[in-house]
């Protein structure tokens, strides 16, 4: 099976970061343009630094590089960039977070992170026939009466967001810290997601689901920990959002043929796999399901029904949602 077999299939990602696809050249551009000195020479020397020891590690490099966004251009450009190397991987729509806390400690407005990235979500479904939803993540590592005053701040654009997220730092920060702001979010009807079982053990999921009430559990591979929660994954079909190279890249798994994404597979879980933070581990959709292909000897079949399970569970119109399966199920490629 060819990379370009692979870039033909067409495919939802439903765990993306848009600020985890700021790649290094990108970010010596935005630096430039906003007079801001890296603390590297150059892009090569920044790649270089892409060594991560664990979650912790990656996060310090991650909100570093947000620096360089600062006015509604950069975080169009950003999302567009994306957009552009997502359409050639053969992604037909994406869920892409963000983190508004890491942007309004800096002083970026809300205003400016949803006019960039709205309007860039909007050219891309028209240019490149890429749809999008606006997942609006909170940060587990920073108070949560924080998160509570974003979520209400964000009134002006309810109608624009798909869901609610929790991400970074998870030990420490367990689920039952976001129980009121989860709780508010659902009286809005607004609906809500969460990293779990990333770093954090079994735990951690069963706290997502009895707690925040989640629709979809990104990451989720220690659930494999709990029987269980398992057999309670597998019975309601709660989508995992697995990221094969993110995990391999902070240390989760020491090489992917050590993942435990095809026992997942066999327990009959609701899988599908992403990029997460594609700038910092390894590339996009493409590369993830060809380190897949290689580590697991996946065939056409597998990689079809893991791409029908995002597309299923993405948040995207029906008809939409039925288009695109239908181009899935007829595919042969080349």
């Amino acid at each position: 099976m060819t990379n370009d077999w692979l870039a033909g299939l067409p495919k939802a990602e439903l765990h993306l970061h848009i600020e985890g696809t700021l790649t290094p050249e990108q970010q010596f551009e935005l630096a430039e343009r906003n007079d801001i000195t890296l603390p590297y020479d150059n892009a090569e020397s920044l790649r270089a630094a892409y060594e991560f020891e664990d979650l912790s590690a990656f996060l310090a490099l991650y909100y570093q590089g947000m620096d360089v966004l600062i006015t509604r251009d950069d975080f169009y450009d950003l999302a567009m960039a994306y957009f552009e190397r997502a359409a050639a991987d053969g992604v037909r729509h994406a869920d892409i977070s963000f983190d508004p806390q890491a942007h309004r400690a800096r002083g970026v407005t809300l205003d400016t992170c949803f006019d960039g990235l709205l309007t860039a979500m909007r050219d891309a479904s028209a240019r490149l026939d890429v749809s999008s939803a606006l997942i609006m993540s909170f940060m587990r590592d920073r108070d949560a009466d924080e998160a509570a005053e974003v979520l209400e701040d964000a009134a002006p654009w309810y109608g624009e967001i798909a869901a609610i997220g929790l991400d970074s730092a998870e030990v420490g920060n367990p689920p039952e810290k976001f129980a009121a702001v989860f709780a508010r979010a659902a009286e809005l009807g607004i609906p809500r997601v969460a990293h779990a079982g990333e770093e954090g053990g079994p735990e951690y999921v069963t706290g997502a689901l009895d707690v925040l009430n989640v629709c979809r559990i990104d990451h989720g591979v220690r659930a494999m920990e709990d029987p269980e929660l398992v057999a309670r994954l597998r019975e309601s079909r709660m989508p995992l959002t697995v990221c094969p190279l993110s995990n391999v890249y902070l240390k989760g798994v020491a090489r992917l043929e050590d993942h435990n994404l095809p026992a997942m597979i066999a327990e009959g879980l609701n899988v599908n796999i992403n990029s997460d933070d594609p700038a910092y581990f390894g590339g996009g959709m493409v590369n993830n399901f060809a380190a897949c292909v290689a580590a697991f000897d996946w065939d056409e079949a597998m990689c079809r029904m893991i791409a029908a399970n995002g597309v299923r569970d993405a948040f995207m119109p029906a008809d939409r949602r039925e288009a695109v399966l239908a181009e899935i199920e007829a595919y042969m490629g080349a």
